[in-house]
């Protein structure tokens, strides 16, 4: 038997002193909150996810990761240094340049929306001995295309 609401935030990587162990074939939801600051930028959400996943319990299954609005994506991608970040935005915005879309003219963010639906919403990762199953150039990351937000919601859903 798992003890867990089901839907906790995470803020900042940092979860509340509950206790969220998930019994085997269980589904568990984790809401994290991620604060942007720029209009396009890709932040690095994978501590949040590890911790969410250590807190689970679950030793092999598998996260999704899935950002709630049609703005924003979930990516996974290399974090070694931020030039493959700024390649991401760059080429982005020379391929689906901004101002020049139907939406724009509702508010001005057609570039936004179709950035994140070539994007995507959602990345699934194994959970493999605890932890994910990232090697060891892949990290997460949440993309702004419409920012900045004060919390955009990342959901993680664990199947173990």
């Amino acid at each position: 038997m798992a003890v867990h609401p089901s839907h906790d935030v995470v803020n900042d990587g940092i979860i509340e002193d509950i206790a969220i162990e998930a019994t085997e074939g269980e589904t568990m939801h984790k809401t994290i909150q991620v604060n942007t600051n720029r209009r396009e930028e890709l932040v690095d959400i994978t501590p949040q996810v590890e911790a969410v996943v250590k807190a689970s319990g679950v030793t092999d299954g598998l996260v999704n990761v899935y950002v709630r609005g049609a703005t924003a994506a979930i990516m996974v991608q290399e974090n070694w240094d931020d030039s493959v970040q700024s390649d991401v935005i760059n080429f982005l915005a020379k391929s689906i340049p901004r101002g020049v879309w139907l939406h724009d003219r509702q508010d001005g963010n057609g570039d936004s929306h179709l950035k994140a639906g070539l994007v995507g919403p959602s990345e699934s990762v194994p959970i493999l001995d605890g932890k994910l199953g990232l090697s060891t150039w892949q990290n997460l990351f949440l993309c702004e295309f419409d920012g900045p937000r004060r919390a955009r919601e990342v959901v993680c859903t664990i199947l173990g």
